[in-house]
C-alpha cells in the first residue's frame, strides 16, 4: 500500500493535435440553407424557425455541412454517413501523422468518439483498417456521450497510458451529420439542424519519456461531473421520434439552467485543485456567511479563475452557453474569444470544438511556455467535464492548421440579434 501511495504518477503529454478544415465548397450560407429546405418540401414555418435561430446563433457564412445534405432532395443513407466520417477522421489523422512523422504502427491505444453515429465495424476499426495499425492495438469507441466526449476520451487515454506505460495514444473526436438531419416540425428537435456543423480532431498523447521534449502540453487534471440521476438533466438532450415517427435529438429549453447547475458542481471539484488558497478561502468564507446571515442575502464569492488559467477553451455549444459561462465565471471578453470565434467560423462541431479553440489560441501566437489551459465541455446526460493542460514550450503558429487561411481576419465583431 505504501508503495502505491508513494509511487510517482506517470506524466501524460499532449504531443500535438490536428483539426479538420472543410473545403470552401462545403459551406452553408443562410440563403442556401433556406432554399434547400424549401425545395425539400419542409414545412415553411419550420424553415422560418430555423432561419431565425441561425440568425441569432453567432454563425458566419463559412460553417460547413457534408455534400449529402447540400443536395436536393436530401438522402439519408449509411453510405453518406460513412463517407463523411472517413473524410473527417482520415484527413485529420493523416495531417497529424505527417506533421509529427508518426508511423501508424507506433500507436498503442486508439480511442474514437461519436455520439449518435455508431456503425459496425466501429469507427476505431475503420481507422485501424485504413492505416494498417497493429493487431494488438488497444482500440475503443465511445458513443452516446454527447459534446463532452472529447474530454472523456482524454480521461480514458490518461488512465490507459498510466497503466500501460511508455505508450502512444491516438484520440479521434468527431460527429457526423448525414444521418442525423431532422426533417420534421418539432422546434426542440429542429435546433440540432441549426447548431451542429461538420468537424473533427485527432489528438496524440504519450507517456513515453522520449516524447517529453517534443510535447506541447502536460496534462494536469481531468474532472468529470454527471447529473444523470436528475430526471430534468437526463432528459434535456434526448434522442427520440416525433409524432410523425421522424427521428431526431430534442434539446430542452432548460438546457442553459441545467448546464449552469452541472458546471457549478464541476467547478466545486476542480477549484481546490487549481485555485490559489486565497481564492478558495474567500469562496468558502462567502458560503459560511450566507448560511449564517441569510437575511442579508450575502452573495457567494466567484473565484478569479484568471489567477489559475491564462487560456480558456469553452465548448462552443451555442452563443447562450458561452455567454452564461462567461457571466457566471466573470471572465473577460478575451477569455471567451476563442470560443466565440470557433462558433462563428466552424459552428458547433460537438466534441471536437475545444480543439478548434486551442488551435485558435496557437494560431494567434498566444501560447507560451508555462501557460495553463482550461478545456471545459458540456454534453447530454447531463455532463460537464474539464481538462487542465500546462504548456511546456513556446508554441509557434502552425501554418497548416485549420485556421491557416483566415486567422489574420480574427477576431471579428459579431452582430447580435435579440
Amino acid at each position: 500500500m505504501l508503495y502505491f501511495a508513494c509511487r510517482r504518477k506517470v506524466p501524460i503529454y499532449l504531443i500535438d493535435f490536428s483539426c479538420y478544415c472543410p473545403p470552401s465548397s462545403y459551406r452553408l450560407p443562410m440563403a442556401m440553407f433556406e432554399e434547400n429546405n424549401l425545395f425539400d418540401n419542409m414545412d415553411p414555418e419550420a424553415v422560418d424557425f430555423q432561419c431565425k435561430i441561425i440568425a441569432k446563433s453567432g454563425f458566419s457564412e463559412e460553417t460547413s455541412i457534408p455534400p449529402s445534405l447540400a443536395q436536393i432532395p436530401k438522402i439519408k443513407a449509411l453510405a453518406f454517413g460513412l463517407e463523411e466520417a472517413e473524410t473527417i477522421m482520415f484527413s485529420a489523422i493523416t495531417d497529424l501523422f505527417q506533421k509529427n512523422n508518426i508511423n501508424p504502427k507506433a500507436i498503442d491505444i486508439l480511442i474514437t468518439n461519436s455520439c449518435v453515429f455508431c456503425p459496425t465495424p466501429s469507427l476505431s476499426a475503420m481507422i485501424v483498417n485504413k492505416f494498417r495499425m497493429r493487431s494488438n492495438i488497444m482500440s475503443f469507441h465511445l458513443s452516446g456521450m454527447g459534446c463532452s466526449a472529447g474530454i472523456i476520451a482524454v480521461s480514458l487515454a490518461k488512465d490507459l497510458l498510466r497503466v500501460h506505460g511508455n505508450s502512444l495514444a491516438l484520440i479521434v473526436s468527431t460527429e457526423t451529420l448525414s444521418l442525423n438531419w431532422y426533417t420534421g416540425k418539432v422546434p426542440s428537435m429542429l435546433l440540432t439542424n441549426c447548431l451542429f456543423r461538420m468537424g473533427g480532431a485527432a489528438i496524440l498523447m504519450s507517456s513515453r519519456v522520449q516524447d517529453k521534449h517534443k510535447a506541447k502540453y502536460k496534462l494536469q487534471h481531468v474532472v468529470r461531473t454527471i447529473n444523470a440521476q436528475d430526471d430534468q438533466s437526463h432528459g434535456c438532450v434526448y434522442q427520440e421520434v416525433d409524432p410523425e415517427n421522424k427521428e431526431g435529438v430534442s434539446i430542452s429549453k432548460n438546457i442553459v439552467n441545467v448546464a449552469g447547475d452541472t458546471l457549478k458542481k464541476n467547478i466545486a471539484s476542480l477549484g481546490p485543485l487549481v485555485l490559489p488558497l486565497r481564492e478558495q478561502f474567500l469562496y468558502v468564507f462567502s458560503i459560511v456567511c450566507r448560511k449564517l446571515w441569510t437575511t442579508r442575502r450575502t452573495s457567494i464569492y466567484t473565484p478569479n479563475f484568471n489567477l489559475a488559467f491564462e487560456h480558456f477553451c469553452i465548448h462552443s455549444g451555442g452563443r447562450a452557453v458561452i455567454q452564461t459561462i462567461e457571466k457566471n465565471l466573470r471572465l473577460r471578453k478575451q477569455d471567451v474569444e476563442p470560443s466565440n470565434m470557433t462558433l462563428y467560423r466552424f459552428g458547433n462541431t460537438s466534441s471536437s470544438s475545444i480543439w478548434y479553440e486551442l488551435c485558435y489560441i496557437e494560431a494567434k501566437g498566444r501560447m507560451k511556455c508555462g501557460d495553463r489551459v482550461w478545456q471545459i465541455a458540456c454534453g447530454s446526460g447531463f455532463k460537464c467535464n474539464s481538462a487542465v493542460w500546462k504548456c511546456v514550450c513556446d508554441v509557434k503558429p502552425d501554418t497548416s492548421s485549420a485556421w491557416r487561411e483566415t486567422i489574420h481576419s480574427y477576431p471579428v465583431d459579431i452582430v447580435r440579434i435579440n
